[in-house]
This record gives structure tokens, C-alpha cells and sequence, in this order.
């Protein structure tokens, strides 16, 4: 159950309200950057309103009303959302870590009175009393937000989306980032030596850190790249690369750009072109899920050469349109078809996909795209959010050449997961970065990059033994389950060894031999395998489907899935989710299993005589 908290938080009485406003978003910047995935999965905030100008008393009176002045001292309130109350307690321990809790110390003295803080612990919330009209809830990413605040719009959002103004552009849901892997259990893992970013942190922009020798190319919005690319705006970024939208002068469409960090080597290009150009005797229908490669040169800048390819565009990755939403039953089956038959392919062709989560999974996008000039794109779309980049330290000294002046928010082209139609299910696998042939260049464990909650068992407990086509099939099985429902199989913001925990309940005993390297075993089961008194045991497999897939469907009157559905979903799963690799399913056996023959292949062929 989410657990929230309400904080209310006071200016110095020598710190003006806009003063106060700038260096708590910084602050909260600092706070998200130190705690990593333990910062809560929302923070929602507003600023109490107050005259620009002080009165000639000094003072900033505050809008009341109803109520007395001095009631409305404070200068913000928040509501911070966590998924349980355990994660509130996470959060708490991680401020209270030495080396953390001075850099949050130093950060707050000049402008906060923290002798005023005040945080409660929030109850019940009540139902919203709204009209009887047609209302859809959407999300706006705003400049003073590190997560999102909820507006309320009148008509659901169509293709082409309508022009937005400028406040509201980017319609975009809040994302949290799944818990990143550890190399040991977060209770003997020696705490790293943090450090204070060098420039400010801008909520949904690149760490902008990496624009350094080795790092990120520096780009803005109207540069042209190879004398043909004109960049338009930004469509995402990760660790080792930044994406934007491109208009191709050459071509005249659009083109998804993505510039590599400097000096890496493209394994994704060359993966991409093996199997565009794989010679089949027969179509397979899952190549239409695999990216193809459209051109490919390299960028000198001041931090080293990049290499550069382009693709054509998608809308958006299914973790972004399904964040807290469900898709429609007949959709869900249909992209759970191609995604199959998409893996299925890549298996096909001696490769393993080797990261396959939602944020790895992206809708496309219609053809009349193209059709826009650039001018007529920001006319429905908007023009990019551009903001400038300052140096962390408030000091005014200038940028090096090696950060651009300023930076650009990611632009959100998709539609939500209520929305999609059978017409809207046409996929791309992406990110191609850690894919390999077992045959030809193997993998070992310890070098899966693939997120905890989506990571193979064998790849955490046989690091030195090579991954083999079964390691997608656990993550398959993962991101299944996630496009069924609202919420994951296995936590996505827990310590390592609390997901190793949910393993075992979910699915059972693990092999012995594993259990027995599992160094925090005893933490959450005896030597026999069962819990220990006390801890929060989650829910076995058909439990799990239940609260976290058919209680929620019921809940949005999204459709559920019949008994006897439900029983070949849970039976596939069970063979999907198999501890020993050698047990897993393959991928045909997938396509061959009850559910996807009975149920998945029928949505799937109907959403091909609708796709264009």
C-alpha cells in the first residue's frame, strides 16, 4: 500500500520567496541525486503564494482566505509518495547517512529554517467529486517540478495531438526509475564517496555531468549534424547516448538521431544490421519488431568522437504510456504477440536481446509524420523546453565548451495505455546495447546489465557461467506480466536482496546451492527455506496475478481475464519463470503455449488487418 507523508517546509527570515522556490528545487535536485532509487516515487509540491515585492515592513504577507496570517507561516508543503512504508524508512535511513546527511546540511543553511520543518504522515484519501463529464486525467511536466503535478483536461488526447500551449506541452507521466543493480546486498556494500554535481540537476534532461571528455556530444536545438540532419528535439537519452528528433534535408522525413557517448563502440549498429539484412527463406513475423538501421556517420566535438545512426522515429516506450494506466485486454494480448514473436526472431537469428523491459519496448508512430515541416510540428507539438544549465555551486563562471548552454527536456509523442487500439500495437524492440550470440561472442552473468527486478536468477548466482537465449525468457515473462496489469512481478525499488526475497515467495525455493551463497539469506527465511516471523511475505504467483493484474483491472473496468485464461497465463509464467535456465521454456514454446495460441495469436492477426 502507497505510504505518503505531508512536509511542510519554512524560508529564512532573510530569504525572499523566489529565492526560497529556486534553491529548494535545487535542493530536491541534490536530495534525488544522493538517495538514488530510494527518493520517493512521487513529490508533489506547491508554493504558498506571496507578493513579488516585499511590503515596506519587509515582509512577504501570504494570500489568506480564511484564517489567520500566522496559520500560513510556511513557505511549501509536499506530498511524498512512497510504495510502502518500508520504502519511507529506506528513504529516511539513506538522509541520515553521515557523508549524505552533512552535503543535505551544508546545502539548506542560508535560505531554510529547518527548525520549522514539519512532516505527517498521511491517512485515507477521499474520492475526487467531479462533474458527470467526460474528463481525462494527463500529466504536466512543469519547469519548477522534479516529478509531475495533475491537470485535469476536457477531451482525451487524439492523432495528430492538438496544439498545446506552452505551459502544457509536454504531456508526459511521472516515471521512476527502476532500483539499480548492486554487486552485494545493500547491507554489506561499503557506501560510495558522493559528491556535489557540478552543474544544477534539470528534472527529465540527461545527467548533465557526462558532458565531458568521453561523455555526451554537445547539442542544441537547429544544430545540423553530417550537413543533413537538422536536430528538431529531443527524444529521450540513457548512460551512453542521447536520441533526438531530426529532420532528414536529404530524405525530407523525420529520424530518430542517436549520438553515442564518445569513443564507444557500436555494437547496437552492427547487431541492427545483421538482422535487417538476415537472409530468411520465409518473412518471420517478428522482424517487423526489430529497429532498422537507416544511416550511420560519426561527430567530432570537444569531448572526443561520436558515433551516430539514425532510425526512424517511435512514439514512446511502453513503461511511459502504461505508467499507472492498463491497457485495453484485446491490446494487451496483441503486444504481448508481436513482443513474443519480436524475441522469437531475434532468438531465430543466434542473438539474445539481453535487456528486455518495458522502457525497451516502443510504440510507433503513424506515417503522416512526415507530412509536418518543422514549423508545422512545433505548431502541434510545441516548441522544445529549452533551459539554461548552471553550474551547481551558484557561481557564475562559464560554461565549459564541453556542456551545452542549455538544455532540453524530453519530448513525450505517445499516447496513454487506456487509449491504445488494436491499430496502435505495432512495436520496436530498442536498445540493442548488451544483445550477443552465445555463439559466437558469450556473455557471463556478471556482466548482465539487465535491471534487478528484470534479471535472470542465474546471472546474479553463476556469474562466471555464460547467459544463453533462457536469460530473455525470465525477462520476457516480465514484461509480459506487466503490459497484463498495473503493476510489476517483482519490485522494481527494493534493495537487491529484498527482490532475491521476492523471488523465493512469489515462485518458491530457489536451488540450494544458491541459497546457501546467498550471504542476507538469513534475513528473510530460516535454513529450511520459510519466511522469518515478522517481514512482509509477498504473494505466491496466482496470488500475485490477482492483486497485482485482475484486482486492478476490475478496479478501472479495464477488462479481466476469465478463469480459465487466467489458469494458461499462470501456467505459462510458471514455465517462463523457472530458476535453473536449462528449465525456462524457449521462446517457441512460448508460442506454442495454451494462452498464446487460444487467446494472444487471435488479438494479435486482428491487429494486423488494422495496422497501417
Amino acid at each position: 500500500m502507497p505510504f505518503k507523508i505531508l512536509l511542510k517546509a519554512t524560508r529564512s527570515p532573510e530569504t525572499s520567496p523566489s529565492t526560497f522556490k529556486s534553491r529548494l528545487e535545487a535542493h530536491i535536485a541534490l536530495v534525488k541525486h544522493l538517495t538514488g532509487p530510494d527518493f520517493p516515487l512521487s513529490h508533489r509540491r506547491s508554493y504558498i503564494d506571496r507578493p513579488t515585492n516585499p511590503s515596506p515592513e519587509g515582509t512577504y504577507p501570504t494570500t489568506v482566505l480564511l484564517g489567520q496570517q500566522s496559520d500560513f507561516s510556511f513557505d511549501s508543503i509536499a506530498e511524498l509518495t512512497f510504495e510502502d512504508e518500508a520504502a519511507f524508512e529506506r528513504f529516511q535511513a539513506k538522509v541520515r547517512e553521515p557523508e549524505i546527511a552533512k552535503l543535505i546540511q551544508e546545502d539548506e543553511k542560508g535560505w531554510s529554517d529547518r527548525g520549522k520543518l514539519g512532516i505527517v504522515v498521511l491517512g485515507e484519501t477521499g474520492h475526487d467529486n467531479l462533474p458527470h463529464q467526460h474528463y481525462s486525467a494527463s500529466i504536466i511536466m512543469t519547469r519548477y517540478s522534479m516529478l509531475p503535478i495533475f491537470r485535469i483536461i476536457r477531451k482525451p488526447p487524439q492523432w495528430p495531438l492538438p496544439r498545446h500551449s506552452p505551459l502544457v506541452h509536454r504531456v508526459k507521466p511521472p516515471i521512476h526509475s527502476p532500483a539499480t543493480r548492486h554487486n552485494a546486498s545493500y547491507s554489506t556494500t561499503p557506501h560510495p564517496q558522493y559528491q556535489l554535481p557540478k552543474y544544477t540537476p534539470i528534472d527529465d534532461t540527461e545527467y548533465l555531468d557526462r558532458y565531458e571528455p568521453g561523455g555526451y556530444h554537445p547539442i542544441m536545438i537547429g544544430d545540423v549534424l553530417h550537413s543533413r540532419y537538422t536536430i528538431v528535439d529531443k527524444l529521450g537519452y540513457g548512460g551512453y547516448s542521447t536520441v533526438w528528433l531530426a529532420r532528414d534535408a536529404k530524405l525530407d522525413r523525420y529520424v530518430a538521431l542517436k549520438v553515442l557517448i564518445s569513443d564507444t563502440t557500436c555494437n547496437e549498429v552492427r547487431v541492427l544490421r545483421e538482422l535487417s539484412t538476415a537472409n530468411t527463406s520465409v518473412h518471420h513475423p517478428g522482424r517487423d519488431s526489430i529497429p532498422v538501421p537507416l544511416d550511420e556517420f560519426t561527430v567530432t566535438g570537444p569531448n572526443g568522437t561520436h558515433t551516430c545512426y539514425t532510425m526512424l522515429p517511435a512514439r514512446s516506450n511502453l513503461r511511459e504510456v502504461s505508467y499507472s494506466r492498463l491497457f485495453p485486454v484485446d491490446v494487451a494480448r496483441a503486444l504481448c504477440g508481436r513482443l513474443v514473436l519480436g524475441v522469437a526472431y531475434l532468438h531465430s537469428q543466434g542473438y539474445v536481446h539481453g535487456d528486455i523491459h518495458l522502457r525497451n519496448i516502443l510504440s510507433t508512430l503513424p506515417t503522416n509524420l512526415d507530412n509536418l515541416s518543422i514549423e508545422e510540428f512545433y505548431t502541434e507539438y510545441g516548441n522544445p523546453e529549452i533551459y539554461p544549465i548552471t553550474l551547481f555551486d551558484g557561481s557564475t563562471s562559464t560554461l565549459s565548451p564541453n556542456v551545452p548552454p542549455k538544455a532540453v527536456s524530453t519530448l513525450f509523442l505517445g499516447i496513454y495505455a487506456g487509449e491504445f487500439t488494436l491499430q496502435d500495437t505495432r512495436i520496436l524492440l530498442c536498445d540493442f546495447g548488451e544483445t550477443f550470440s552465445p555463439s559466437i561472442n558469450p556473455r557471463l552473468g556478471e556482466d548482465c546489465h539487465t535491471p534487478m527486478a528484470f534479471c535472470p536468477p542465474e546471472a546474479i548466482f553463476e556469474p562466471k557461467a555464460p547467459l544463453s537465449y533462457s536469460a530473455d525468457v525470465w525477462s520476457l515473462a516480465t514484461a509480459i506480466w506487466e503490459i497484463l496489469g498495473m503493476k510489476v512481478v517483482f519490485s522494481t525499488d527494493v534493495p537487491y536482496d529484498e527482490v532475491i526475497a521476492h523471488w523465493m515467495d512469489v515462485l518458491g525455493p530457489m536451488p540450494w546451492e544458491w541459497f546457501e551463497k546467498w550471504d542476507e539469506r538469513g534475513r528473510f527465511f530460516d535454513e529450511s527455506g520459510r519466511a522469518v516471523e515478522g517481514r512482509y511475505v509477498w504473494a505466491d504467483l496466482e496470488g500475485a496475478f490477482e492483486e497485482c493484474v485482475r484486482v486492478y483491472r476490475r478496479k478501472h473496468k479495464m477488462g479481466d481475464f476469465e478463469d480459465d485464461e487466467t489458469v494458461a497465463i499462470l501456467e505459462l509464467m510458471q514455465g517462463m519463470l523457472k530458476f535453473r535456465p536449462e528449465e525456462k521454456l524457449t521462446v517457441e514454446e512460448v508460442l506454442r503455449s495454451e494462452w498464446m495460441v487460444k487467446w494472444v495469436i487471435p488479438d494479435y492477426e486482428r491487429s494486423l488487418q488494422t495496422c497501417t
